[in-house]
């Protein structure tokens, strides 16, 4: 087991709400308190379809990385992985390819102490859990190596994440930073929450969730777009996220009933 022991002391910030538990309870999970369900009534009241967002961008990530394991990819790193739901990306990676390796990471202790949940791997395959923050990308990158051969292709899987990161926090930096790290032939795989369709409700929420001290970081397609630069998009490129390659895939109840305001994208690095 890589970092802390979950079965440890696990020290839980319950005082302001964290995306990490708000996700698991837009998802129907029972890991999330009081503050987080407050701010998640608070984002529905402002747009119901939040727990579709959520369930379109777990079903962007189960596509993305059955595409990744079908052409050849046997390593991922997960970056802001969640509280586990099931499957989880190692059991759709590994489902496809059983040898894959999966390093998870995430700053939540709560994440933490399901990581066992995380770690169920085949026989033939690895997983692994790094406690770090995001935006401490050389923690990242020391503990994947210990279990990523980093001479050979990586996926880096950042899936609704860098919406928490605001530019002045280095967001492009450190996509930069965990890119330079893999070899060529590795990958990004990246969904992001977008202000271009619903502009008012997002403003709305980008407020609300400040208050709470939570950064909400929305981009445009363009600015999203821009963490994929020097790398080679995987068509359709950008992508609106139930739109990339849905074919395989389910569709997520819901997903049509209006535009989903969030960009996907896959790619690969020469």
């Amino acid at each position: 087991m890589t970092g802390q022991d979950p079965a440890g002391a696990v020290e839980i910030d319950t005082s302001k709400p964290h995306p990490a538990r708000m996700y698991d309870w837009y998802l129907g999970g029972k890991d999330n308190y009081p503050v987080d369900e407050e701010m998640g009534r608070q984002m529905l009241a402002l747009d119901p379809r939040v727990p579709v967002m959520a369930r379109v961008n777990r079903a962007f990530m189960h596509r993305a990385t059955r595409w990744l394991a079908g052409h050849g990819i046997r390593q991922f790193l997960d970056i802001g992985t969640g509280i586990p739901t099931e499957p989880n990306l190692h059991q759709v990676a590994q489902q496809v390819a059983p040898d894959t390796t999966v390093v998870y990471c995430d700053n939540d202790p709560i994440v933490l102490a399901h990581a066992a949940a995380l770690l169920r791997s085949t026989p033939e395959g690895v997983t692994e859990y790094l406690q770090a923050d995001v935006r401490d990308p050389a923690t990242i990158i020391e503990g994947a190596r210990k279990i990523l051969d980093f001479d050979r292709p990586v996926a880096l899987s950042l899936i609704a994440l860098l919406h928490f990161v605001s530019d002045e926090d280095g967001a492009h930096e450190l996509v930069d930073r965990l890119l330079a790290e893999v070899p060529s032939g590795s990958y990004l795989m990246m969904t992001h929450a977008t202000a271009d369709f619903t502009p008012e409700e997002s403003a709305a929420a980008t407020a609300k969730l400040k208050a709470a001290g939570v950064t909400l970081a929305l981009r445009s397609r363009d600015e999203f777009g821009r963490f994929f630069d020097g790398l080679e998009l995987v068509e359709p490129g950008v992508a609106v996220v139930p739109e990339w390659h849905p074919e395989l895939g389910e569709p997520v109840p819901g997903q049509d009933d209006g535009v989903i305001p969030g960009y996907g994208a896959v790619a690969r690095k020469p």
